[in-house]
């Protein structure tokens, strides 16, 4: 009998029985259909690359519109490039200049502050709060006069291009859930990133690279667990993940072919698994196998593009010189920015830069000079780098963290084993180019750095308005998943006009 059984079923071409017409209805929604079509052009370009008897594709494979195909209003902004200092950055030794914590320096923080704001548990033991003043002073730069460390002369040197949001909040009080917020609208993992919302509506412009690529770099001080979570598709489909560009001569892992392996011969392998995943999605019409396939040949088509695009050599010294010396050690956050600009040239849509050195709850005094220090030139270099191509029309560069520092000291102010605690009260934000106002300050803080007195800007009203300069209406950019519509800003968020030049 059992024999019989297996007899029959290796008989059958196809031993799993055909969807009848209402599961298949149930099985492919309207996105499902719009990939399924897709999935018949991005076959039909693979198979050109691979010389491929599946299909004569005889036209090169054409830019990806995205599932919206066009923007909800005229972008301002074509690409976005966010370096985001993960660990976060003490606003008032960058940015937020205030002459009261410097006279009020050793003294215990006001009652008429403390508990106002989420104590994280690395204070929550300590009996004394001692104001401190920033480790160094701030000045007003350029001809807005905006405060800016004199840590940081190179951005104070362009601090006229930015728009300065000194008035960032948040829920999040501590690292893993604020750092999720940011990048995708929500505290848990699970999420889709900002980078794969905006592949997933607005596609790409570059068939040869990721729309979203990362880069992390690590620096002198005490980080943090930087992983994919914060880069995924979440719920999305998996193409739309962030693709991380590793430093060094093999800048994505499996993209190359192993020894003894041919470029024909891995043509023919992804042939068969591509022919076998169109087999597998006809009848049970799951689109995550379509994104596998726009995979495979995004893959391919980066064994040329990777190398050319992350290839500095052709850099001008008048140039590479912008980002300071570290520039020449890959996986710094110099050689990040280089690359970043670089993938801009080549529209790339989103481009994300980690550095990971900010998390100073100990040594404050000694860790926050130095990662000030690995960051200022390069982020200075980038901005001049981009004006000087144009690019700074159309690029929107974002420089900012998960939260803000205490004004008072973690630990005992004592030599400099003090640090300063989380702080989601109040940070500052940093955006300069496409559609931002030159030179501009907007919102307050109290006099402590403490609380936000004026013009509130929340990380969903960020969100928002990144969107909106993209093109995107944040409201109507939704994905459906377990029964309800899903966007990045949740239910909150709008659009902070008045950072709009």
């Amino acid at each position: 009998m059992r024999q019989a059984w297996q007899a029959k079923v290796m008989s059958q071409r196809n031993p799993y029985p055909p969807l009848t017409p209402a599961e298949r209805a149930l099985a492919i929604s309207r996105r499902a259909f719009l990939g399924h079509a897709g999935a018949g052009l991005g076959s039909i370009a693979l198979a050109e690359l691979l010389g491929s008897s599946l299909a004569q594709a005889q036209e090169p494979a054409a830019a990806d519109p995205g599932v919206l195909g066009t923007t909800h209003h005229e972008p301002r902004a074509k690409r976005v490039i966010f370096l985001f200092m993960a660990g976060a950055p003490s606003q008032i030794e960058c940015f937020d200049h205030k002459p009261t914590l410097t006279r009020l320096h050793g003294t215990e923080a006001p009652d008429s502050i403390m508990g106002t704001q989420r104590l994280s548990t690395m204070v929550k033991g300590q009996t004394t709060f001692p104001l401190v003043a920033p480790i160094a002073p701030l000045s007003q730069r350029g001809q807005s006069g905006a405060w800016v460390s004199d840590l940081l002369p190179h951005m104070g040197r362009v601090i006229d291009e930015f728009t300065i949001v000194k008035s960032m909040y948040t829920e999040q009080v501590n690292h893993d859930p604020a750092i999720k917020f940011i990048q995708s609208g929500f505290q848990l993992a699970g999420r889709p990133s900002m980078g794969s919302w905006v592949h997933y509506g607005l596609g790409s412009d570059n068939v040869d690279l990721p729309s979203f690529i990362v880069m992390s770099s690590r620096g002198v001080g005490p980080g943090q667990n930087i992983n994919s979570e914060i880069w995924s598709s979440g719920f999305l489909p998996s193409h739309h993940g962030g693709v991380l560009f590793r430093p060094g001569d093999d800048p994505v892992l499996y993209v190359g072919n192993p020894d003894g392996i041919t470029t024909e011969a891995r043509g023919r392998a992804i042939n068969a698994i591509v022919e076998l995943a169109r087999a597998q999605h006809e009848r049970t019409g799951d689109s995550e196998i379509l994104s596998r396939i726009t995979q495979y040949e995004m893959a391919y088509r980066m064994q040329s593009s990777v190398p050319e695009a992350t290839d500095v050599g052709d850099e001008p010294d008048h140039v590479v010189e912008l980002y300071g010396d570290s520039v020449h050690t890959p996986g710094s956050f110099a050689r990040n920015c280089l690359l970043a600009r670089r993938l801009a040239e080549r529209d790339v849509k989103f481009v994300q830069l980690y550095h990971n050195a900010w998390d100073h709850h100990a040594g404050h005094p000694v860790f926050h000079p130095v990662s000030m220090e690995e960051v200022d030139q390069a982020t200075a270099g980038l901005i001049e780098d981009l004006g000087q191509r144009g690019l700074l029309e159309d690029t929107l560069v974002i420089w900012g963290a998960e939260f803000g520092r205490t004004c008072f000291a973690q630990g005992e102010l004592v030599g400099e084993n003090w640090g300063r605690d989380h702080h989601p009260g109040c940070f500052t934000y940093l955006m300069a180019g496409a559609g931002m106002k030159r030179g501009f300050s907007y919102g307050e803080t109290d006099d402590l750095s403490y609380n936000v007195v004026s013009d509130p800007v929340h990380v969903h009203d960020l969100q928002a308005t990144i969107m909106h300069l993209l093109g995107v209406d944040h409201e109507r950019l939704t994905y459906r998943y377990q029964g309800r519509d899903f966007r990045l800003t949740d239910v909150h968020g709008r659009v902070v006009h008045e950072l709009l030049a």
